[in-house]
């Protein structure tokens, strides 16, 4: 009830929408934090998505993820925004109509080659955005917040911290340049869009976690959440960089824990903060076991060396 509610509401303030006779409303799934609805309208179809309630304690701001959104849209990248609702945030896109990649799919040289292009499109000519998304800062943010709401936090939480650290260490011997990222990069977040007649189009959705960051923060993140192997990291490198130097191996592979840290951490701070039945603590402890994997790993102390490296 409260839903519909929300919904019709937020119709009644998009002017192209509220003066229309025939509207077709319809609950799309996928999102965990967010409601979207698929409006069907005089023939065409927008997508309204709904900022989820305390979403602003995960550091997300509305009008950063609008901004994203819309200069991604422009660029081709993501699904055109037509409207911003304000104050409430909500952001209307046009409906695409594509498929989900499938996890075994998208990490063929085909796919990561696109995907590859799509991310440098947004690092290179992406707009400058009001937010920042550095991953220590955020670990450190989602820390704070969990604390506070008397989170679990896991029994070897110090080591944890203890190689966080030895990472921003190694990495501020050759700081970063803040870059338009999108920072959330998991599989339900791309889809090929059907075009007739010719090979797809791929879109990125769900840009909530967009800010100014490090280009390797988006390389990692998207490949710890498609388990890239070595040969694929090798490809997914070269067709972003069109080489690939120990130094860009290995700020790749010490990014590649932090960004399984911060799913860690979300799942932590949303088992304060959310009232949703999702099983957030599992999703936490199944991050942090992959964490301490990836930071165990025989070639850690020299990929902190690596990435001091000239090349």
């Amino acid at each position: 009830m409260m839903t519909t509610l929300l919904i019709d509401k937020a119709i009644a303030k998009v002017p192209f929408l509220a003066d229309s006779k025939n509207i077709k409303k319809i609950p799309l799934s996928g999102g965990i934090t967010n409601l979207n609805f698929k409006i069907e309208a005089d023939g065409r179809a927008y997508v309204i998505r709904l900022a989820g309630e305390g979403t602003d304690q995960l550091g997300i701001k509305r009008d950063v993820e609008y901004a994203a959104n819309k200069a991604a849209g422009d660029l081709g990248i993501a699904p055109e925004v037509v409207y911003f609702i304000e104050p409430e945030g909500y952001i209307v896109t046009r409906f695409v109509n594509g498929k989900r990649i499938m996890p075994e799919d998208i990490v063929k040289p085909d796919y990561l080659a696109r995907i590859a292009k799509k991310l440098r499109l947004f690092h290179q000519r992406g707009p400058k955005l009001k937010g920042e998304f550095n991953i220590f800062k955020r670990v450190e943010m989602l820390t704070k917040i969990s604390k506070s709401n008397n989170a679990k936090f896991p029994h070897d939480w110090d080591w944890i911290m203890q190689k966080t650290n030895e990472v921003q260490k190694a990495l501020e011997k050759d700081t970063y340049t803040p870059t338009p990222c999108h920072n959330d990069l998991l599989n339900l977040n791309w889809l090929d869009e059907e075009v007739a007649g010719d090979i797809g189009e791929i879109r990125l959705l769900d840009w909530e976690y967009a800010g100014m960051g490090d280009i390797f923060f988006d390389l990692a993140n998207f490949s710890h959440h498609h388990r890239l192997n070595e040969e694929q990291v090798e490809d997914f490198l070269y067709e972003y960089f069109g080489e690939v130097t120990d130094k860009q191996y290995a700020r790749l592979r010490l990014m590649w824990p932090m960004s399984e840290l911060h799913e860690a951490m979300w799942g932590t701070t949303q088992t304060g903060i959310s009232k949703l039945e999702e099983d957030f603590q599992g999703y936490a402890d199944l991050w942090f076991g992959r964490f301490r994997q990836h930071v165990t790993d025989f070639r850690w102390e020299q990929w902190l060396k690596d990435v001091a490296k000239k090349k």
